[in-house]
Formats: structure tokens, C-alpha cells, sequence
């Protein structure tokens, strides 16, 4: 196990039950539930096979942060993955991960407000390379002033609107324009491109999501081409997720991938097939967080009810799986409980089970919390350090 964590609650500050749902040493199957459970073997291997997969291709891997919002965690993929930094979506969530230690953050996302530009201004005080992302050269000035006020420097990427239709820049031009302010302007400097096509990573056919990442390699192909001709070199070309890494890994213009959800894996991505139509979470990935739920009812001969509902999980993209079975289904969850289709009877009062998540990333934000385990003890608490840091 690597030794990167953060200092571990003791049991003279915490109390099962109430602060922690477990402490160092117990036995899984004494956990309070629910909770957050990670497979530590199975998460080892994800964060290495990923860092092997981009030291192959010679692309450098921005961890997405938002996924797990853990600086150890993070640490971790720094660690056994040879991570270059960490993405986030929010001020406040890099402010905690620059404060836990990462030395390299983006946050992959406008920032206008002018409080929240303030505090991105001030992580490089903090010893923090800092980056974000512009799509519009209004946000240039207030950057700028932001920085130059506090003597620090801000690093930018434009963002390419490559088919998820939210934020960034439909053309070549928009790039430009934006490159050049940002190139001008005092306290900041042009780091790139962000071009994260997030609308196509769920798709489940390989070859439907290979198309919509070529319809962005192109786009990001023509922008840096007209980058350099005006004299902008891009530093980074940042985009890819689990379910594209290996396009935009081919592509000869990137060499930034910002996977996340591979290091732990959901229902969700588990659907997304690969080259061989094979799932996921069956070859490229293994399942290593899971929502450990217990039994706490079965008055109904045919249905067993459990303790994690809607408040112990997100089902934006469906109800969670029960990890390794398939006699039982999970089918129904209100605030408190969870419904599981039992027709042969055979689930007892307390028993717990493993439920792999719908998704994970907003699964993670409502846990205070994670158990990680090794051959049935828990081995380590970590806490999820930018929970609620929404902001």
C-alpha cells in the first residue's frame, strides 16, 4: 500500500458510528453503513494501468478531481500513476487540493465571479502552478487584474466547444482572438487548448463515441495549426476521458489526458462498451468503489430492504448494481431506503452488500467518508477533503 495519506483520525478523536463509519483494523463486515468502501487493490491497479497508458502514448495525465474530491487520493495517482496535477471544476475545490499538497491545478471551468477570480489568483501564493479556462475576452481583463493586483501569475486555456454544447468556443477564429488578448495582457500567460468533449464519453458503442472525439481532434487540429502560425505554441492540449483516452491518446495533437471516473468505475461507465465490445468495467477497468449497504428489513418474503437510499447516493444515471450477484437486484430507493428484488428469499437482516453506484462522482460528494479495504480490513480512512466545495 502506497504511504500516501493524510494523517489518519484516531480513535480518541472520532467514534465509530458517529464521526467515522469504521476504524483502522476492523473487519469489513463491521462497517457502519452506509458507506463509501474502497477496493485498495483493485483501485492500485486502475491509478498504475492508467499511468502506464499515458507514459505509452507520451501524453501527460491531469487527473480529474471532481470525480473523487480527495487530495489522498490524488496523491495517490501523483504517486503510483505519475499524475502531473489535477483538474477541477470549482475555486474552492482546488483551493483544497493546492492546500493538501497538489502543486499543479486547472480548474477546467470559466471563472467570473469576481470573489471567486480573487481566490484563483491567490493558489499561486500557495506554491501552486494555476490554470483555467477562458471562452470569452471579457474574462481576460478581469483576470488580468486580478493578478497583476497580487503579484501572481494565472495561466490560460481557450475552450473549444468540441460537442458537449455548454461552455467554450465554436471557431478558429474565437481562439485566436482569445489566445492573443490573453498572450497580451499583464499577469497572465497562453498555456493552450481545453477541448473536453464530455457529452460523447457515455456512449455505449465504441465506434459512435470514436466519431464525435474526431469531429473534436479536428477542430483542436486547426486551432493549434493557427496558433502556431501567429506564433503560439500550446503547452497543453488538454482533453480526453474513460471513455475516449485512447482516441484523443492516438491523436498526435493532444498530449493532456483528464480521465477520472477509471480510477473507480460506476454502473454508468460499466455499460460503455470497448473495441471488442466488451464492457468496461469487465477488461480496461475493475470496480473499486462501492456503497456498502446492509439489510434492515425483509418483512416481505420477496423483498429485502436496505439503508442506502437517495441520501447515500446519486442515481442520475440509474439505480446502482449489487457487486457480484445475480439473484438479487436493486430496484426501487427512496430518501432512506433501498428496495432489493429478492424472489428466492435469499438475503438475511444485516447482511451487507456491495452496490456499485449509478455514478460515481456525485455518489463521492455526499460521503464524508472513505473506508478503504484489503482483504476484509479496513486499512485506511481518508476523508473526502472537497466535499461540498461547490463554490
Amino acid at each position: 500500500m502506497s504511504n500516501t495519506t493524510l494523517t489518519q483520525p484516531s480513535s480518541h478523536d472520532y467514534e465509530v458510528g458517529f464521526d467515522i463509519p469504521a476504524a483502522i483494523g476492523m473487519d469489513e463486515k463491521d462497517i457502519q453503513t452506509p458507506a463509501l468502501v474502497l477496493d485498495l487493490d483493485a483501485l492500485e491497479r486502475n491509478i498504475k494501468k492508467m499511468g502506464d497508458i499515458a507514459r505509452t502514448a507520451n501524453m501527460r495525465h491531469r487527473v480529474h478531481g471532481k470525480m473523487h474530491k480527495s487530495v489522498d487520493v490524488a496523491l495517490l495517482q501523483e504517486e503510483l500513476g505519475g499524475s502531473c496535477g489535477v483538474c477541477c471544476q470549482k475555486v474552492s475545490e482546488a483551493e483544497v487540493f493546492v492546500r493538501g499538497g497538489i502543486k499543479d491545478v486547472l480548474v477546467s471551468n470559466q471563472v467570473r465571479d469576481p470573489a471567486k477570480i480573487d481566490r484563483l489568483a491567490r493558489l499561486p501564493l500557495l506554491g501552486a502552478r494555476t490554470l483555467c479556462c477562458v471562452d470569452d475576452i471579457d474574462n481576460v481583463a478581469e483576470l488580468s487584474e486580478a493578478a497583476s493586483r497580487h503579484d501572481t501569475q494565472i495561466e490560460c486555456l481557450v475552450e473549444i466547444d468540441c460537442g458537449a454544447g455548454r461552455c467554450g468556443v465554436t471557431s478558429t477564429a474565437a481562439v485566436l482572438d482569445i489566445a492573443k488578448a490573453i498572450d497580451a495582457a499583464k499577469g497572465l500567460k497562453f498555456a493552450g487548448i481545453q477541448a473536453y468533449q464530455g457529452a460523447m464519453q457515455h456512449l455505449d458503442l465504441y465506434e459512435e463515441r470514436k466519431a464525435k472525439t474526431a469531429i473534436a481532434i479536428d477542430m483542436v487540429r486547426d486551432a493549434v495549426a493557427a496558433l502556431k502560425a501567429i506564433g503560439l505554441e500550446c503547452d497543453i492540449v488538454g482533453g480526453g476521458g474513460t471513455g475516449s483516452y485512447y482516441f484523443e491518446g492516438e491523436s498526435g495533437i493532444y498530449n493532456e489526458l483528464q480521465c477520472g471516473s477509471y480510477a473507480f468505475m460506476d454502473a454508468d461507465y460499466g455499460r460503455v462498451l470497448d473495441a471488442q465490445g466488451q464492457r468496461l468495467d469487465r477488461g480496461e477497468w475493475e470496480n473499486a468503489l462501492f456503497i456498502l449497504t446492509s439489510v434492515m428489513s425483509h418483512a416481505k418474503a420477496d423483498k429485502a430492504i436496505c439503508d442506502a437510499g437517495l441520501k447515500a447516493q446519486s442515481v442520475d444515471s440509474g439505480l446502482p448494481l449489487i457487486f457480484g450477484r445475480d439473484d438479487v437486484e436493486y430496484v426501487k430507493c427512496t430518501d432512506e431506503h433501498g428496495v432489493i428484488a429478492d424472489p428466492q428469499g435469499v438475503l438475511k437482516v444485516n447482511e451487507k452488500l456491495r452496490l456499485v453506484p449509478g455514478h460515481c462522482d456525485p455518489t463521492c460528494n455526499v460521503h464524508d467518508w472513505y473506508v478503504g479495504v484489503r482483504n476484509g480490513k479496513v486499512e485506511t480512512l481518508w476523508p473526502v477533503s472537497a466535499r461540498g466545495r461547490s463554490y
